[in-house]
């Protein structure tokens, strides 16, 4: 059968150029060996999602020149999500969780993302009367304790203890939004979707993925994570997220020339000559994408990018 991708942007803002570069990485991994990739809007989060955001995302891949066989909203999906918190309930996985980010950070042990990692003292506090869906705290699933084994498409050993690393997940939000962790295994598995490629800030993040999908008895995909685009903040480098976005660069320049530039930072092309996604199908090859984090720079007109971090 062949392979099912899928690129899954969050519509907290507008799309970046490392929102390009992910879309188009996925998108050529599945158009160049003859798979099915899908488009799902994550737009859960009910303070930061709007739907002009979402309608914006939309357009600005169109432009870039990249299609999907299959395009959802993560929030269209809410009947899928509540079965999987009915299910972990059953297996008495969940429990409600008090600690916010103030009590993690005063715990003190960082996880392997920077944050703050919880320590699951409340695992034996019961749901209320009503279960998940009448609690007004956060919702913890219980994680099996000790190592989970992945392996990255790379050859990269991604094993890690995410109970102990991070802790066990929150899986729904005070606000009553279901968590980025257990919508995003729960939706994979929905749509079949069988290789996952996004961006190494991802990457810690996998094993805490793979625990819940084998409590919940689904399918684990292969992972991929790739380069990222950083910007520079003072000494520090932080992902190139906020310093321009896809409706500020349409200004100035156009798609040919934006995914010549993307396409040239990924090792894709020597030179960031114009071209199109499709131009670069035939010669889509993991070994020739570039490992190294690249930083980028935008001063107002240009992007430009040199200095590997």
């Amino acid at each position: 059968m062949p392979d099912v991708g899928r690129f899954a942007p969050s519509t907290t803002g507008p799309a970046h150029p490392g929102t390009l570069l992910a879309a188009l990485l996925g998108w050529l991994d599945q158009r160049s060996g003859g798979g099915r990739i899908l488009l799902r809007l994550e737009d859960l989060d009910p303070e930061r999602c709007t739907p002009g955001l979402a309608t914006g995302m939309l357009a600005d891949l169109a432009w870039f020149g990249l299609d999907w066989d299959c395009t959802t909203t993560q929030s269209e999906l809410a009947e899928q999500h509540a079965r999987a918190l009915d299910r972990l309930a059953e297996l008495g996985r969940l429990y409600p969780s008090g600690v916010g980010r103030a009590g993690l950070q005063a715990g003190g042990r960082r996880a392997p993302d920077g944050g703050w990692a919880y320590d699951n003292h409340e695992r034996e506090r019961p749901l209320p009367p009503g279960g998940w869906r009448a609690c007004v705290e956060p919702v913890r699933a219980r994680l099996d304790d000790g190592p989970i084994a992945v392996r990255d498409g790379s050859g990269a050993d991604l094993i890690q203890d995410p109970a102990q690393a991070f802790g066990d997940p929150v899986v729904r939000r005070r606000d009553g939004a279901v968590a980025y962790h257990l919508a995003v295994v729960v939706d994979d598995a929905a749509a079949g979707v069988t290789r996952v490629v996004r961006g190494r800030d991802l990457a810690s993040a996998t094993a805490t993925q793979v625990a819940l999908q084998r409590i919940l008895g689904l399918p684990t995909p292969t992972y991929r994570h790739h380069l990222l685009l950083l910007e520079e903040r003072g000494r520090k480098h932080a992902k190139f997220h906020g310093a321009v976005g896809v409706p500020a660069l349409r200004a100035h320049y156009d798609a040919l020339a934006l995914c010549g530039f993307l396409a040239w930072c990924a090792g894709l092309q020597a030179t960031a000559a114009p071209c199109r996604p499709r131009d670069l199908v035939a010669d889509f090859a993991w070994a020739r994408v570039r490992t190294a984090d690249l930083v980028v720079r935008w001063d107002g007109a240009r992007l430009s990018a040199g200095e590997s971090a």
